[in-house]
């Protein structure tokens, strides 16, 4: 089932997402549910926040949006290692109509839990790299553009006021 992606300045995404403690038929279905919203907006990585869910729980498919070849689940994902560093054209499924360039780890080495439980290990780069780190973010709050420049998260901040204002859906 489609979910509705939550769009910034929603609150839920401002927060730092609970871990979780076991893995439930629940959150089976919720990762489902994040797999089919994620490429039916034809994004390549969506996380729990990001359709109202405060969990630490992420899916990403870079193969996206033209295919759909390589779902990965992660329950509990962080980041032990990072090397490097790029800058590379970011986009959000909660973040409406903004694009910025963002630098971040080149390489990275995430570690959670697939949803078996197992425990599993992935070495990053390139846009895999990018897309985790983007997704792991929003377990902790923070939005691609908590990390552009003082004046482009202040022009984008006008946008959504002016938006609201004029009664649209953001």
């Amino acid at each position: 089932m489609q979910r509705e992606i939550r769009k910034y300045p929603d609150p839920v995404l401002k927060q730092k997402a609970e871990a979780l403690a076991e893995i439930t038929p629940e959150i089976r279905r919720l990762a489902e549910d994040m797999i089919e919203t994620m490429y039916e907006n034809e994004g390549i990585g969506l996380a729990a926040p990001q359709v109202g869910e405060s969990i630490r729980l992420v899916v990403i498919d870079v193969t996206g949006p033209e295919k759909r070849e390589e779902p990965i689940v992660l329950v509990n994902p962080e980041i032990v290692c990072t090397n490097g560093e790029v800058t590379s054209d970011e986009g959000c499924l909660s973040v409406k109509g903004m694009r910025a360039e963002v630098a971040r780890a080149e390489t990275c080495t995430v570690r959670g839990l697939d949803l078996d439980g197992n425990t599993v290990e992935i070495e990053a780069e390139g846009t895999k790299s990018v897309c985790l780190q983007h997704e792991i973010d929003h377990l902790d709050g923070v939005l691609f553009i908590d990390r552009i420049s003082r004046l482009k998260r202040t022009l984008y901040d006008a946008k959504v006021k002016k938006w609201k204002r004029q009664g649209k859906k953001i």
